[in-house]
This record gives structure tokens, sequence and C-alpha cells, in this order.
């Protein structure tokens, strides 16, 4: 990547490069010229600048032996004294990877009280199941958690590290990816790997109008973020046990002290739910809303809706389905009045089988729906309660 460099000689403070630039990425502070975060390299400002004051040198990073890195490692994260179930989704994946190179997946768990985490990792065909246990890590602090995690990497030289895109693990995986000088790429919702050991990481761009492929060629390990729900389990074999390796604690301590801790109460997660009833712009009203709370309370479900229902206020973001909500991937799906535009169907169309409601017979829910019924909510909902009867 170029990097900016401004001759203090040279420069008059004539200020034509500040008035050039698109972004407001420069400003003149205390009889200098700076550059702040904004600037998006486009180099109009150099071009601008009347005494070529401003260059722009690249800066050629020592080329990486990428083949002393292989294999690949799954950040387990815990989470309520329990392994997090985006984990065995990521091993699940990771073990795919590996089925033709013949590459080996390993684990790095961090906590207090590892080691029996590491237990229910066993049984998952895993080489290796890194453990971190101490009472430093019984709260989630990311720079303590990162000292961990980085030596963890440093042992195996991982190919590939896969992390969970959850609160925890999109805080801890950017550290991680930065100690290494390497590529991250988030939020990923399909994985490949090329022949020569390029991760293709796949996820949403430009609001989910396209999906991009994205490669770190040149550097290791390469990071990617998976969202929850959108990558198969991996299956439990008796005879997949892996090697539990304690490690030592790093010496460095964290920066952070916490004080106290208040509990929040566990609400139901739709990305969790087995049944989901969501409703979309075909609502005409907020009330509305109790009419596909009904059908859910009959199917033991749970009601969830897109963005424009999130956005007007008649639904939580937590029950936000979409590229900027959540995943899901329930046994049963009922869109009730989505168009099915790619920002939704993205994070449910994993879903096992899809029921489809909308009144327009070629809006694009319905390529993806198991079964379509094109109609008024309002008339076919009520019908499918009765149906259902108490």
């Amino acid at each position: 990547m170029p990097a900016i460099h401004i001759d203090s000689v040279k420069c008059n403070l004539c200020g034509t490069c500040i008035a050039a630039c698109p972004f407001s990425a420069i400003e003149e502070k205390d009889g200098a010229i700076e550059i702040n975060a904004a600037c998006k390299l486009c180099k109009i400002c150099a071009n601008k600048c009347p005494l070529n004051a401003i260059t722009f040198e690249d800066k050629k990073h020592k080329a990486m032996n990428i083949s002393e890195w292989r294999d690949i490692l799954v950040f387990a994260e815990t989470e309520y004294n329990a392994i997090h179930p985006v984990t065995f989704e990521l091993i699940g994946k990771a073990l795919q990877l590996t089925a033709k190179s013949g590459q080996n997946v390993h684990c790095v768990v961090i906590g207090d009280g590892a080691a029996e985490y590491a237990k229910t990792l066993n049984g998952y065909s895993l080489k290796q199941i890194l453990v971190y246990d101490s009472p430093l890590y019984r709260h989630f602090m990311a720079d303590a958690y990162t000292e961990a995690f980085a030596d963890a990497i440093h042992r195996l030289k991982p190919s590939v590290v896969l992390v969970g895109a959850t609160a925890a693990g999109r805080s801890l995986a950017p550290r991680a990816a930065t100690r290494f000088r390497t590529g991250l790429t988030a939020d990923c919702t399909a994985l490949e790997v090329h022949d020569n050991g390029d991760l293709v990481q796949i996820r949403p761009a430009f609001g989910g109008d396209i999906m991009a492929q994205i490669l770190t060629p040149n550097t290791r390990p390469q990071f990617a973020t998976v969202r929850y729900k959108t990558m198969d389990k991996a299956v439990f074999s008796d005879n997949g046990s892996g090697e539990i390796v304690i490690c030592k604690t790093p010496e460095t301590l964290p920066r952070m002290k916490i004080l106290g801790k208040i509990s929040k109460e566990i609400s139901a997660n739709i990305s969790d739910a087995d049944i989901v009833i969501a409703g979309g712009r075909g609502l005409k009203f907020k009330k509305d809303l109790e009419l596909l709370q009904a059908l859910a309370n009959k199917l033991g479900g749970q009601l969830a809706g897109t963005r424009p229902l999130i956005e007007a206020g008649w639904l939580p973001y937590t029950q936000q389905i979409g590229l900027s909500g959540r995943t899901v991937k329930p046994r049963l799906m009922i869109a009730c009045g989505i168009s099915g535009a790619v920002q939704f169907t993205a994070a449910m169309k994993n879903s096992d089988f899809i029921i489809a409601v909308n009144t327009d017979e070629n809006a694009p829910i319905f390529n993806i729906a198991n079964i379509g019924a094109v109609g008024n909510l309002y008339e076919i909902v009520p019908k499918l309660i009765d149906h259902l009867g108490v």
C-alpha cells in the first residue's frame, strides 16, 4: 500500500491540496499539512500540488514463505459456560476445506475452565486442541485474549484462521490479524480453498448487491470471521479424539480491569429458532404483527422481520433478519409480505423449508421458496391459523 510523503521544505501552505481533496482528508495543523483517516489514496492532491510537494511511495514488504504455513485453526469461543455453537459450524467447514488437501484442523480454547471446555471438542476429528486456562480469562478482555490467541498461532503456524462473527470474535480477529500483518475478511457467508492453499473468502458487499470473493495470496495466516448459522455443523464421531495441549498463559497482563459485572437477561435468539415467522413491507400497520405473532405461537416459533420494519420501530433490532441483522437457519421459515431482496434472502436461504406468501407472483422470494402462496397475507395467514386449531 502506498504511503503519502509531504515535503515540508517545498510546501508553502498554499492550501491547494486542501481545497482539491474531495474527502476532506487534508488539513493544516500547527503550520504543517496533515493527512487524516478519511484519505482514500486517490492522489488528486499530488496531481494538484503546484510545487510537487506531495508524493506517494510504495512500501514493499518482505516476502513471506507461505509454504511454512499449513492447516486450519478454529477459535473455540465460550459463552454462558459452554462452547458457542458457531464453533461447531466452523469446525465442520474447516474439515470440509481440508478433506482434499489432507491437512489438519486444530482448535484453541481460551477461558477460566478452558480445560473442561476442551473435552467438549473431543470427537470432532481435530488434530490438536490448544488450551489456555487461567482465571485471567474469566471475562472476555480483548487484549488478554489476543496474547493467548497470537501465542497459539505462533505455535501452529496455520494457513487459515477461522473465528465466529460474534461480538467477541469481531473484537478479537482484527487485533490478531494486525499482529501478523495479514488480511482479514469479516462476516463471510461462504468459504472455498484453491489448490495452492489460498482461501476464497466470500461475503456480501455493496449492501448485498454483489458477493465479493476476497483472497490473501501474499501473507499468512488468512483470517476470516464467519456468520453464525451459515455453515453446517461438524458431525460428532467417537473415534475423532484430538490431542489436548495445555499451554502456558502468556505473561503479559491485560491493561483493563473489570470492577463489576451486571448479568443481562438471556433473551430468545432468532438465530437459534427452529421455526421463524417473518414479516415485511406487505404489513400495513404495526398492530398487524399480532397476526404473525399468533401464527408463531401456534407453531411454537419466533417472530422476526425485515429491515424496514425494524427501522420503523415495529420490532427490535434483535429480531431483524438480513445482512445488517441476524442470520437464521430454521427447520421452517414462513415469509409473509416479503419480496425477497438479496439483503434478506442471503441471511435465510439456508433454511430447511421455506414458505412464502406474497401478492406479487414475480417476487424474488418465490425463487428460493419450497412452497409459494400468491395472495393476500391478511387472507392466507388467518386461514392457516384456523387450520392449525388449538
